[in-house]
């Protein structure tokens, strides 16, 4: 039988010949939890009376979300986590000590590795698709079984192809593409689908745009985002002590696909998604016509957080200022990119142009703390989701872009096209 990349990994895990809408209980290589969903997992798992981890290697608590406490709810969530991370002497446990966005993190400690199934209790888990792993979010719950037990079942979904052509041009990262296929096909369009990303595009986007673009595959309602390994796949893990060997599956010519998309990214525009859904986009070229002026750009979260991003963004920033209405926040995704920005001089560059740099957290993005909206309050920000409420109050704005497009808008106090500065 002829198949995708996703049915031979479950294939290889489930020792079967699986095939899409097959049921199947699959051994799970990494159980990700952070400091909001994962004591609602420990709970499960105390009171179902299991006393052991049936996989503690293969479970990793990564405190992200709330850290540091923002108060004492969120210190006393956080405890929870930290008690059972210590009373099982769990391994991969990263708190204040070793801070990082869990979809960032994960990656850059070499725990992802290509073959593996992987679950987590957030739904942007389908980022590590990118390393060639079928990677999905599922319930607090649905962890606390596989704890329990080091398996979960799963419908094995079925695949859309989405071919992309061509030379990315100036300022066309992975965000554009993910955001274009999402205002192609709804945020529903995907639904329980694996989104396969291919095509001699994706020899041109380096491993940080890759994470992008399957990171917000679930904004299209998939199962899962994935793509092949190749050399740039195999030069990012290459520094990487690896807790067992990379297994590289790659689909047959003739595999089944239920759709197949095709973009020509050489002729694609950076895409800005309106509020209030992913799916709403537009192009950048639009928006600087709808003179639409911000009050807050963030650059950061599990999307855009990356030593690439603030590259991108210092680039842009160096040498100027942020307008004098408009704020600007930059949130490293990891304690290692904000070294590497310090040692760079790009955390210079962010403060002399009017920023604030902060620690490595999810807040801003989940509209927790650290960079929360107003009343009408309208922010550019390289986030995956501009849900009404996401980042603040219900009548704020989110417009979804990338870092090029972030930063030209702090500078303008309004949406702006980098191309043009």
């Amino acid at each position: 039988m002829q198949q995708t990349i996703t049915e031979k990994i479950f294939s290889d895990h489930c020792a079967l010949e699986a095939k899409a809408g097959q049921i199947v209980q699959s051994p799970i290589d990494m159980v990700i939890g952070n400091d909001i969903t994962t004591p609602i997992s420990i709970r499960a798992f105390e009171e179902s009376g299991a006393t052991t981890l049936a996989n503690p290697d293969g479970f990793s608590i990564v405190m992200d979300h709330y850290i540091p406490a923002k108060d004492i709810a969120s210190a006393n969530q956080a405890k929870i986590s930290r008690e059972f991370a210590y009373k099982h002497d769990l391994k991969h446990y990263f708190d204040e000590k070793d801070m990082g966005i869990e979809h960032a993190l994960l990656p850059e400690k070499g725990l992802i590795v290509p073959g593996d199934v992987i679950i987590g209790a957030d739904s942007h888990t389908c980022t590590h698709g990118a390393l060639g792993t079928f990677a999905t979010g599922m319930g607090s719950t649905d962890l606390a079984y596989a704890m329990i037990t080091g398996r979960n079942w799963f419908k094995v979904p079925e695949a859309i192809r989405v071919v992309f052509t061509g030379k990315p041009g100036q300022h066309i990262y992975g965000k554009d593409l993910i955001l274009e296929i999402i205002r192609q096909i709804g945020v529903d369009g995907a639904l329980y689908k694996s989104l396969e990303f291919m095509g001699d595009a994706i020899a041109h986007l380096k491993m940080d745009d890759r994470f992008s673009l399957c990171n917000m595959a679930i904004e299209a309602g998939a199962k899962n985002g994935i793509i092949a390994a190749d050399e740039i796949t195999k030069a990012f893990l290459a520094d990487k002590t690896l807790p067992r060997q990379p297994k590289y599956f790659y689909s047959d010519a003739d595999a089944t696909y239920v759709q197949t998309l095709e973009v020509d990214v050489s002729n694609l525009d950076p895409v800005i998604a309106y509020p209030f859904l992913p799916s709403n986009g537009k192009s950048v070229r639009q928006a600087v016509k709808d003179d639409l002026a911000i009050d807050q750009v963030f650059i950061g979260s599990c999307t855009n957080g990356r030593i690439s991003d603030l590259r991108i963004a210092a680039e842009i920033l160096k040498g100027k200022r942020v307008a004098r209405k408009t704020r600007l926040i930059i949130t490293p995704a990891t304690q290692k990119i904000a070294q590497q920005a310090q040692k760079e001089g790009l955390v210079d560059i962010f403060i002399e142009a009017g920023g604030v740099f902060s620690n490595p957290t999810c807040g801003a993005c989940l509209g927790g703390y650290m960079g929360i909206l107003g009343k009408g309050e309208r922010c550019v920000a390289t986030t995956n989701r501009n849900f009404v409420g996401r980042m603040g109050d219900r009548t704020s704005e989110i417009y979804l872009a990338n870092s090029a497009v972030a930063a030209a808008s702090a500078i303008a106090g309004k949406i702006a096209d980098p191309r043009d500065l």
